[in-house]
C-alpha cells in the first residue's frame, strides 16, 4: 500500500473523530470559543511535532518567502473558517448529516484544481466525483 493512501486513510479516520469528539464537547459550549481552544491545542501540538522532528530551524524559510507565507496564511484563514462553520454546523445539526455535506469539499477541491491548476481528470474520475456529490447529498438529506 502506498504511503499517500495510508496517510489519506489516517486523515479520514482522524477527521471523523473530530466530528464525534466535537459533537460531544460542544454540548454545553459556544462553537466559536470551542474552535479557538481547538486551534490553540492544535498549534501547540504541531509546534511540538516540529521540535521533535528537529525542524524548528526551517521556520525561517517561510518568513523569507513572503509569497509562500502569504499563501500559507490564507490557507490558515480558510482552514479556520472551515472549522468555525463545521463546529457551528455540528452543534446545530446531526453529525450524520453535517459530515457528508462537509465532504463535498472533495468535489470543490477537484473542480478548483481543474480550474486553477489545469488538472485533468478521466471520465471515470469525473463520474466518481459526481457520485461523491450525489452520495453526500443523499446521505445528508434523506
Amino acid at each position: 500500500m502506498s504511503a499517500w493512501l495510508i496517510y489519506a486513510l489516517l486523515s479520514a479516520i482522524t477527521a471523523a473523530s473530530v466530528a464525534i469528539l466535537g459533537k460531544i464537547g460542544l454540548q454545553h459550549l459556544d462553537a466559536n470559543t470551542a474552535t479557538a481552544i481547538r486551534a490553540i491545542v492544535m498549534a501547540i501540538f504541531l509546534v511540538g511535532v516540529v521540535v521533535v522532528q528537529g525542524k524548528l530551524n526551517l521556520i525561517n524559510t517561510f518568513f523569507n518567502d513572503k509569497k509562500a507565507l502569504f499563501i500559507i496564511a490564507l490557507s490558515g484563514i480558510a482552514g479556520a473558517l472551515s472549522w468555525l462553520f463545521y463546529f457551528m454546523a455540528i452543534k446545530e445539526g446531526k453529525v450524520s448529516q453535517v459530515a457528508p455535506i462537509d465532504k463535498l469539499s472533495v468535489v470543490f477541491a477537484v473542480v478548483f484544481a481543474m480550474v486553477l491548476f489545469g488538472e485533468k481528470i478521466s471520465l471515470l474520475a469525473g463520474i466518481g466525483v459526481a457520485m461523491i456529490a450525489a452520495g453526500a447529498i443523499l446521505v445528508a438529506l434523506f
